[in-house]
């Protein structure tokens, strides 16, 4: 509520229950909160159990915060009894423009209009979203990266008619929350992490579709190469070190001139049958049968292990 301290919000309410929601989900309750999920269905009930059963293993390995249990959850079918005591609410329901602004039109009218509605969207602006809720100014876009209870970014912005303050609030209860808040310029598609991992996913996608190389060794280069670096700086940063003592200054002086070469492809490849057929191929090769929790196993041990890493450094 935005006449409550970041700090003092107990009770939040978590609209959906997919791998977003239901993350959302888990990462609040690893902070010791209170948490209600809504369920558009009864039928989502298991899934949203065994999600949070499977991030509570990397949770505790992290470490959670004074007071955490999966106790502290409960859930409901009824999106009145799930918002009626709520001081936050966080919304992942599908990406459906029509869904999101029918939710927020009712939110408008049962929820408290104090409280903040913040929504997990990949690619919709909340100028769009907040359209036919009667309450705008509290409503706020928060993007999480999945999983949201092991990485940390939320990038924010308001609508045209969302109050400033909302924003400022939102982004300090997110930091007490526990993660890394980035309050952008301006609402533009597909945000700031999302464009930069498009660009790496369209470059990909040509070199498959032109024959250059194959899903492996796309995969092998990043992991290989700049990945590691990635975890521990941007690629601004990366590309400062890279100039030596000179910095960024000599590292655009060295390779400016190569900016121009045409080695990279702005435009997505047509998707045809035959590239969609070899990245499933080429995954399935390179996989080599491991299933869905195998493989969510792997990147949440090695997320946990990175997170480890960030916080000993962080304080050091």
């Amino acid at each position: 509520m935005l006449d409550q301290r970041p700090e003092d919000i107990r009770r939040i309410t978590c609209i959906g229950a997919g791998p977003i929601g239901g993350g959302w989900a888990a990462h609040f309750l690893a902070q010791g909160y209170q948490v209600t999920s809504y369920l558009h269905d009864e039928s989502e009930h298991q899934a949203l159990t065994r999600l949070l059963e499977t991030a509570w293993l990397s949770l505790k390995k992290i470490g959670l915060a004074e007071g955490a249990s999966l106790d502290k959850f409960t859930w409901t079918t009824d999106l009145a009894k799930a918002t009626q005591e709520a001081e936050f609410i966080q919304e992942s329901i599908p990406e459906v423009l029509a869904l999101k602004q029918e939710l927020y039109r009712k939110l408008g009218e049962i929820v408290d209009p104090r409280v903040v509605i913040a929504s997990s969207t990949s690619g919709l602006s909340m100028t769009d979203i907040q359209a036919k809720c009667s309450t705008p100014e509290r409503t706020v876009i928060a993007h999480p990266f999945n999983p949201p209870y092991l990485l940390p970014l939320v990038e924010m912005i308001g609508g045209e008619k969302t109050s400033p303050k909302t924003v400022e609030w939102t982004e300090q209860f997110y930091r007490v929350a526990g993660k890394e808040p980035l309050v952008m310029k301006k609402e533009i598609p597909g945000f700031i992490a999302t464009r930069l991992q498009e660009a790496i996913w369209r470059e990909a996608l040509h070199m498959v579709a032109n024959g250059e190389a194959t899903v492996e060794q796309i995969d092998q280069a990043v992991v290989n190469g700049p990945g590691p670096r990635w975890a521990l700086m941007g690629p601004c940063e990366i590309f400062h070190v890279g100039g030596g003592e000179g910095g960024m200054a000599n590292c655009l002086d060295q390779f400016g001139p190569a900016l121009k070469l045409p080695w990279t492809r702005l435009v997505a490849p047509e998707l045809t049958p035959e590239l969609r057929k070899a990245m499933i191929d080429g995954c399935i090769e390179m996989t080599k049968g491991k299933d869905f929790a195998s493989l969510s196993k792997k990147m949440n041990d090695g997320l946990v292990e990175i997170a480890k890493i960030k916080r000993a450094n962080k304080h050091e």
